[in-house]
Parts: C-alpha cells; sequence; structure tokens
C-alpha cells in the first residue's frame, strides 16, 4: 500500500452503495474465520463519516491548542469508586446512529488503511489492513484487532461514570464523536491492556506515548472523569519527561497527528502541519519482496498479504503470498492470500 498512515488520519470517506440500507456512518463487530466474499460483498463500499460534538477542552493557547500538561491540570484528583462495576453496565457494540452497522464495524472500516470489504448483509467486515499503534504493527484478519476503549469501562466506572445513567454509558462505550475515544489494535495488546491506566500500562510503541498520554487526557476531559493520584501523577511526570509540547486538538475536531515522537510530537489541529506518516510496521503479513535478505517473517497462513510474491514461514513450513491456491486457482476475491509454496 502507498502509505501507512496512522489511524489518526487515515479515518477516510469509504464509497458504499447502499444495498438494502441507507449507510451514513461505517461500522464494526468482531469476525470469525477468514472467508471468500461473495459476489455480492465484493461490489458493496460504504460512506464513513465521523460525527463532530461540542468541545469541552480547554480554551485554545496562542499557538492553537492546549498543552496535554495544561488540560491534565484542570482534571479533578479523587479516589476511585473500585465497587460495583459490571462490563453488562455499559452497552455495546451498539448501532446509535440507526444505520445498520455496529459501532465496532464502524471503527474497523474508519480505520482499515485500505477499503474495507463489508458484507452487505449484517455489515461484517471481512476483511482490510489495520495499523496497531500500541506494538506498531499491521494486520488484515479482523478477528486479530480488538476495538479498545482507550479509556476502559471499568476505569471510567471508577472515575466518575458509576453516577452516569444508562444511556450515558452507552454513549461513552460507543463514542464516535471523535478519534481518541475508540481505537482499532491487536487483540493481544488489547488484552495486555485490560482495564489498566497508564501508571501501570503504556503502549510498547514508545513512539506512539506521547499521542496516547495526550489522548487519555483528552478523553477524560471530554467526559468529566477524575484521575486518582498515581493516575495523575504519572502522567504529568511522562508528559514532561517526553511530551512537554504535545498539544490537544477540541473534542470532535478534524484528525489529529500520527505517531507522536518520543521527544514530544504534538497532537496538532488539522491543517497546521503536514501529514506524519506512522513508522513502517514490522508486520506478520511480509512488506518486503520475494528473496529480501534477513528471516523470513512468520505468517498466519490463509490470511490476507502483501506484495505478491514475498515469502514467510509458519511451523517450519513455507509459504508464499499469492493471488492462486496450490493447483493454480485463482482466489474468489482476487486478494493475495499466504498459502504453502
Amino acid at each position: 500500500m502507498n502509505s501507512q498512515l496512522s489511524k489518526k488520519l487515515q479515518r477516510a470517506l469509504i464509497v458504499f452503495p447502499a444495498i438494502a440500507m441507507v449507510v451514513s456512518v461505517g461500522c464494526v463487530s468482531a469476525s470469525g474465520a477468514q472467508t471468500d466474499v461473495s459476489p455480492i460483498a465484493k461490489k458493496t463500499t460504504t460512506t464513513v463519516k465521523k460525527k463532530t460534538t461540542t468541545t469541552t477542552m480547554a480554551p485554545k493557547g496562542s499557538a492553537g491548542s492546549p498543552t496535554a500538561l495544561s488540560v491534565l491540570a484542570t482534571i479533578p484528583q479523587a479516589r476511585e469508586q473500585q465497587s460495583g462495576y459490571k462490563r453488562s453496565l455499559f452497552k455495546h457494540w451498539s448501532d446509535l446512529d440507526r444505520d445498520g452497522c455496529s459501532t465496532r464495524e464502524e471503527v474497523l472500516i474508519a480505520e482499515s488503511l485500505t477499503n474495507a470489504q463489508v458484507d452487505a448483509y449484517g455489515c461484517k467486515v471481512i476483511a482490510g489492513d489495520w495499523y496497531s499503534p500500541y506494538d506498531n504493527q499491521r494486520y488484515s484478519y479482523p478477528a486479530d484487532v480488538d476495538i479498545d476503549h482507550v479509556v476502559a469501562l471499568k476505569e471510567a466506572w471508577d472515575s466518575g461514570a458509576h453516577s452516569w445513567s444508562a444511556a450515558k454509558r452507552e454513549q461513552f462505550a460507543n463514542d464516535l464523536s471523535d478519534d481518541r475515544s475508540l481505537i482499532a489494535v491487536r487483540d493481544s495488546e488489547n488484552q495486555s491492556k485490560s482495564d489498566k491506566d497508564p501508571s501501570n500500562w503504556i503502549p510498547k510503541n514508545s513512539a506512539y506515548l506521547c499521542t496516547y498520554l495526550a489522548d487519555w487526557v483528552a478523553v477524560k476531559k471530554q467526559w468529566g472523569l477524575s484521575m486518582d493520584t498515581s493516575e495523575w501523577g504519572r502522567i504529568k511526570n511522562l508528559l514532561n519527561a517526553s511530551c512537554k509540547t504535545t498539544t490537544i486538538a477540541p473534542w470532535g475536531s478534524a484528525k489529529s497527528t500520527g505517531s507522536a515522537s518520543a521527544g514530544g510530537g504534538s497532537s496538532a489541529p488539522v491543517g497546521t502541519a503536514a501529514p506524519v506518516v506512522p513508522p513502517a510496521p514490522q508486520s506478520t503479513v511480509a512488506q518486503q519482496p520475494s528473496g529480501e535478505s534477513g528471516a523470513l517473517p512468520t505468517i498466519t497462513p490463509g490470511s490476507y498479504c502483501a506484495p505478491q510474491g514475498a515469502k514467510g514461514t509458519f511451523n517450519g513450513k513455507s509459504y508464499v503470498c499469492a493471488t492462486t491456491n496450490a493447483s493454480g486457482v485463482p482466489y474468489s476475491n482476487g486478494r493475495a492470500r499466504w498459502r504453502q509454496g
């Protein structure tokens, strides 16, 4: 693919003729085993658009947006309410805009670096290409991708959501009003993070740290959530150490940054800086041409791959990225897959 923009730059509009439904916002939900797309599904695309809302961020400063440190200073510190939480208290993945697509499917479609393939019946994402900034890798199999609540549901409960109505908790759990609430990441990274705050977990990809911290602060500010002392202090220390100049764009504004640098990259308002290309992913889907020196990547048999002719291994066996099966029969959807070769 021509570019590997981070999810903050890649929630682009995707064209999708309506089939038995009018679709104005994309969609998302867990996918099972990867299958070839039907002729009907192959022809479908969808229009993906994120809603906007009035910002509750701190007023813009002379530089255009407040720093994450200045927004952090406005967030109250309080002891957490650590009882009574149940995941079922935050209904998800919903279809709040009633366009036929769940929130999970919407995020998968919006964040795919290429046009996601969507089964028109039930709005199910069949395939796409996702960059996971937590581990700086790329994936093309929906079952490998989770939609992470940047501020986990339990963390939100402990920080103030316990006093919210059921409707407000559902809105939080399915928030598509801004890119910073939900993010597509590798499922194992989401599980590693679980419900931890930045005092206990930060992304292994250090180049994404400033963006992650700024997004955490932005979500807490937008939703009026507090921070406990250790969380607040840890975030302040990390921002001071590496991200003093990182800024926070108004909530609901156009898409911000890519991977902020560990030296203090910023999440600037849209239009103030050139697009930032995310670091080249080291993917289980090989990105090097066949014959390139070095160890071959470990791949997932049957998953989509690029470029055609690339080599990989799995359980000691050699695989090739090809558009036909071992008998020479083309795959029905025309995309290359990993097969033994």
